[in-house]
């Protein structure tokens, strides 16, 4: 666990992998070259936002199949694809055929729930069915099956020429044990009880908790999971917070990092909604400052690796600049070495 004086395991960051709609090519390439650029620098991880509907990426697993073809060790996670819109079978032959070709460096991040505007598309990607979906944990149980090797078909035998299994193919031995969950308390609980790994990010709930601190809930939400989890010295947990070095970047880059900073931060002063979402405040500043700030941090001091969000809205140079001050810069002063 990450305090002063103890190394961060793992670092890696979080990326949207947006693009033009009207010309999305440059887009995804630029999601691409980050990914190279990642490995290069000695990150041990790049993430992937999952977006439906928007101008980012909605088909991680097809990213990071083409980036295995770029990459030789860097692992690959998806932060988060959202398991309401996906068929547990099909998507567990996709990610198993990705581990294959990545050599075992997959890391699926899921959730469930109703998807996000459900009711705006729900009749055309589920036709028959939309009322009747089951959005509960039950859907990831059924991934981790599938990527387990159980069977999924009565039938196995050869037909004609046709070899048929009883379990789906590719399998990929460990990938089920690479699988990671988020949420509050009891989704941490659930996770443990699971024994798969956990992603925390830049806003929890305060159902559970008699508190309105973003940094204890998030240790809370922690220790909760580490308390279940059969095996917690082999537990995975990432934090996923919003931190930007400004070591090397420009007057102007620091002004804007700033704003964008001050304009989020509102959200973080009272709960958000009917389920008191809370988030965390984006952090800004040089990598001694961001240093001080983490090891201060509850949450961080739990986490056993890192994968901080790169904002939404900047331009490529921007992400330049973060991700090689990320490395070069806040990594060793968490304790943390470039992989070579």
């Amino acid at each position: 666990m990450p305090r002063r004086g103890e190394p961060l395991r793992k670092l890696g960051f979080l990326t949207i992998g947006r693009f033009d709609t009207a010309a999305p090519l440059p887009g995804h390439e630029e999601t691409l070259e980050v990914i190279e650029r990642a490995e290069h620098l000695g990150f041990d991880s790049v993430w992937l936002r999952c977006r439906h509907l928007q101008p980012g990426i909605s088909s991680p697993v097809a990213i990071m199949a083409a980036a295995t073809q770029r990459t030789r060790r860097i692992e690959l996670g998806t932060a988060v694809i959202p398991l309401g819109l996906e068929n547990p079978f099909r998507l567990a032959e996709d990610l198993a055929t990705v581990d294959i070709l990545s050599g075992g460096r997959v890391n699926p991040g899921v959730s469930v729930g109703t998807p996000m505007r459900y009711d705006d598309y729900k009749t055309a990607l589920y036709p028959d069915t939309s009322d009747a979906e089951d959005f509960s944990k039950e859907r990831v149980l059924r991934l981790l099956r599938h990527l387990r090797g159980e069977p999924v078909s009565e039938f196995e035998g050869t037909v004609g020429i046709e070899r048929f299994t009883r379990s789906i193919q590719p399998h990929s031995p460990g990938l089920a044990d690479r699988v990671w969950y988020g949420g509050g308390m009891s989704s941490a609980r659930w996770a443990g009880e699971q024994g798969i790994n956990y992603l925390t990010s830049s806003v929890v709930s305060i159902e559970g908790t008699d508190s309105f601190d973003f940094a204890t809930i998030q240790a809370q939400n922690i220790d909760t999971y580490l308390a279940h989890h059969p095996r917690p010295e082999n537990a995975r947990v990432s934090q996923g917070l919003v931190v930007i070095p400004t070591d090397s970047a420009t007057a102007d880059q620091v002004r804007r990092y700033r704003e964008y900073a001050a304009g989020r931060f509102e959200r973080t002063r009272t709960p958000q909604g009917p389920r008191g979402m809370l988030f965390s405040p984006d952090y800004v500043g040089t990598s001694d400052e961001l240093a001080d700030q983490l090891f201060d941090h509850a949450g961080f001091q739990r986490a056993s690796e890192a994968a901080f969000a790169l904002p939404f809205s900047f331009g490529a140079d921007d992400y330049q600049q973060i991700i090689n001050d990320l490395a070069e810069n806040l990594g060793p002063r968490l304790g943390w070495r470039p992989t070579s």
